[in-house]
C-alpha cells in the first residue's frame, strides 16, 4: 500500500542510504535512529543541499513526538494526522519538550523508506514541509507493521531557551552595531524596558522615549527592518533593550523584546 498525508501548523548532504539497507527499519531510542530513519533525514538534506538550503539536524525531543504519533498509526493500520482522543501536532511538539516557532508534520505509509521519500518529494504540500527554509530540525520516526512502514516526519523551527538578560545582551549589541547610541543598561533603565515590553501599548517610567519598537522574533541575530531604519536615521543617542515572556499558554516559543530609543 502506498499512501501519504501532509500538515503544516502556522505557519555537504549526508550520502542517501542504500534503498535495501533503508527497509530494516528497526525500534529506535531517543539517542539513536534506524536505518529507514536515518535514509530519511539523509535524503531530505540531500535535497535541501541540492537546492542550497541549511541541513537539518535530528532533534531527539521532536523525534520522540513523531514515535508516538508514528506507533498509533501502525496500532491503526492507517495514516493520520490526529486519530481520536490524541493531542493535536502544536500539543505533541510541546508536550515532548521541543522549543518552537514552526512545526510541520509529513506521514506516509509504503513498503519502504525509499518509496515514502519518493513520495512526498512528488507531493506539492510535502515537498514544501521537507524543502521549507524556515525550519532547521527534524524527528523521525519510521515504525514496521505486516511488511509496511508507518512513516512520520517532523520538522520544526527550534528556538533556544535562554535567559531574559542573555537575550537583552545579543539584541543590544545588535542595536550598538547598527547606530552609535549608548545601551541604558542600569537596573532601573533594563526595568523600565521589561516592563514597557509587556504592554500593549504605552510605556512605565518617568522620561519618555522618542520612539519605542516593541517585536517578536525567534531569531537574536537580527533587528526589524524599521528599528534598522531608525537606527541608521542619526536622530538617537541612547537606547534601552528589554525583554518579556511571551503568551503563557501558546505551544509556540519566541523571543519578544522592546527597544527605546531616546535623544
Amino acid at each position: 500500500m502506498l499512501t501519504l498525508g501532509g500538515a503544516a501548523v502556522f505557519a555537504a548532504a549526508a550520502a542517501v542510504l542504500a534503498c535495501g539497507a533503508a527497509q530494516a527499519a528497526g525500534a529506535s531510542s531517543d539517542a539513536t535512529a534506524s536505518v529507514a530513519e536515518q535514509y530519511l533525514l539523509a535524503a531530505a538534506n540531500q535535497e535541501r543541499a541540492a537546492r542550497g538550503l541549511p541541513q537539518l539536524h535530528r532533534d531527539p525531543q521532536l523525534a520522540r513526538a513523531a514515535a508516538q504519533h508514528a506507533r498509533l498509526m501502525a496500532e491503526h493500520g492507517s495514516i493520520s494526522h490526529q486519530f481520536p482522543g490524541e493531542p493535536e501536532l502544536t500539543s505533541r511538539g510541546a508536550s515532548a519538550g521541543v522549543s518552537f516557532s514552526v512545526i510541520a508534520e509529513n506521514v506516509a505509509e509504503a513498503p519502504n523508506a525509499a518509496q515514502i521519500h519518493d513520495m512526498w518529494m512528488h507531493s506539492e504540500h510535502h515537498r514544501t514541509n521537507l524543502l521549507d527554509p524556515a525550519v532547521d530540525a527534524a524527528g523521525i520516526s519510521v515504525v514496521e507493521r505486516d511488511g509496511e512502514f508507518y512513516a512520520v516526519e517532523d520538522f520544526a523551527k527550534t528556538v533556544h531557551a535562554t535567559s531574559l538578560d542573555d537575550q537583552e545582551s545579543a539584541i543590544a549589541s545588535l542595536v550598538k552595531r547598527q547606530a552609535s547610541v549608548a545601551i541604558q543598561s542600569s537596573a532601573d533603565a533594563v526595568a523600565v524596558a521589561r516592563q514597557t515590553c509587556a504592554m500593549d501599548s504605552g510605556y512605565v517610567g518617568s522620561r519618555k522615549p522618542w520612539f519605542i519598537m516593541r517585536f517578536t522574533s525567534d531569531s537574536l541575530t537580527r533587528l526589524p527592518d524599521e528599528l534598522n531604519t531608525r537606527l541608521a536615521s542619526g536622530r538617537y543617542r541612547q537606547a534601552a533593550v528589554g525583554a518579556c515572556s511571551g503568551e503563557a499558554h501558546s505551544p509556540f516559543t519566541s523571543y519578544n523584546f522592546a527597544v527605546l530609543l531616546y535623544p
